[in-house]
């Protein structure tokens, strides 16, 4: 008998180092790549907390896929390429599921990503399309060139130039995103294909003659670099000339060009500030909105945004079908990344309360 309880104890020994090897992955790591669903971690990078947009994205995220039973690891970069990528390194050495990526630059990744490839990591670009690598899964984000033609779209309106008739010329400058970022073409190449007939038959006139996408990026988003741009086109192009329209991509760029504007004199009945877009709603923009500085900004749900990839990662890790509307437009220039697609929305002092307050996406008293 006691050598029969000694024979099974050895038997059940061997069984448990048994099903505990085949739990370790080539790496040596502890991740078991069969147990998806409930209680797996996702890793989330995004770039830089300088941002009210990116700080709610975050928190969003991290709110979705909790509510699927997920634990989570958030991080952000702070504009630091080097440093997000260390945070994503980490994030593959404690052992992650899924990683969610909203880059700061699309095109530094490729490394840290094979490393999670090694890993059997799935990978999402959030909102900023991850370049050069075969190792991006999905992408979630807005329709991004419709972002620019709405801004775009907005100016023509507001300046009357498509009723028609001898309106004009009025005089425009075009700022546009960081250029280290994928989204930041399809945002200006939208604006341009709507602008470029006004500015060709000289109802638009870009006096600086910048109208290349690389004369007018603002690296990193900055508005301050954007204040001292605009500064710098007051300066050289204008005098006796006023500004009537600014294309900016971003509320945070709108809020430096309305500093330098404001420095050169206009916000006063002589002189009135020009048409100013923007994205994103922030707060501050949206009381710029409100107080007639800014003119308008493009809304875009981050909610909807946030729920979209935590479904993903949830379909990915449950290996169930994951929901794309759109699999031919962004190529990554290694491959075209399935993605799905959410729709924004022009938002000026006419529908801000209906499109912001009323739908619970920001509240009234952040306006005050």
């Amino acid at each position: 008998m006691r050598t029969r309880r000694a024979a099974l104890a050895v038997t059940a020994v061997s069984l448990v180092l048994s099903l505990a090897a085949c739990g370790q992955n080539s790496e040596g790591g502890s991740k078991d790549d069969t147990k998806g669903g409930k209680g797996s971690t996702i890793g989330i990078s995004m770039p830089t907390k300088s941002s009210e947009r990116w700080i709610a994205d975050g928190d969003n995220v991290v709110g979705e896929l909790k509510k699927l039973g997920y634990e989570t690891d958030l991080q952000y970069g702070e504009d630091n390429v080097a440093q997000q990528v260390a945070q994503i390194e980490n994030m593959i050495t404690k052992g992650v599921d899924v990683l969610v990526i909203a880059a700061i630059d699309g095109s530094a990744l490729s490394d840290v990503l094979q490393q999670a490839a090694d890993r059997n990591i799935k990978v999402i670009s959030y909102d900023r399309l991850i370049l050069g690598t075969k190792n991006v899964d999905y992408y979630a984000s807005f329709d991004n060139e419709r972002v620019g033609v709405l801004q775009a779209t907005y100016l023509i309106d507001k300046l009357g130039l498509k009723d028609g008739g001898e309106k004009g010329p009025f005089n425009i400058e075009l700022f546009a995103g960081s250029p280290d970022d994928n989204n930041t073409q399809y945002f200006f190449n939208g604006a341009m294909k709507t602008l470029k007939p006004y500015i060709d038959d000289k109802r638009l006139v870009v006096r600086s003659g910048q109208t290349q996408l690389n004369q007018v990026t603002t690296l990193r988003w900055d508005g301050g670099t954007a204040q001292k741009r605009m500064d710098d086109l007051l300066t050289k192009s204008y005098g006796s000339q006023n500004v009537d329209a600014v294309l900016s991509p971003y509320d945070g760029i709108s809020i430096g060009i309305l500093s330098s504007l404001r420095s050169d004199g206009y916000g006063t009945s002589a002189k009135p500030y020009p048409l100013v877009t923007g994205q994103d709603a922030e707060v501050a923009s949206v009381k710029s909105i409100i107080a007639g500085q800014q003119t308008m900004t493009v809304y875009k749900d981050i909610r909807l945004l946030a729920r979209t990839a935590a479904r993903m990662a949830d379909a990915m890790l449950k290996d169930e079908k994951v929901e794309v509307n759109d699999e031919k437009s962004y190529d990554n220039k290694s491959k075209v990344v399935p993605a799905y697609l959410l729709t924004p929305v022009s938002v000026d002092k006419e529908n801000y309360q209906k499109e912001l307050v009323d739908s619970g996406y920001l509240k009234a008293s952040d306006l005050k």
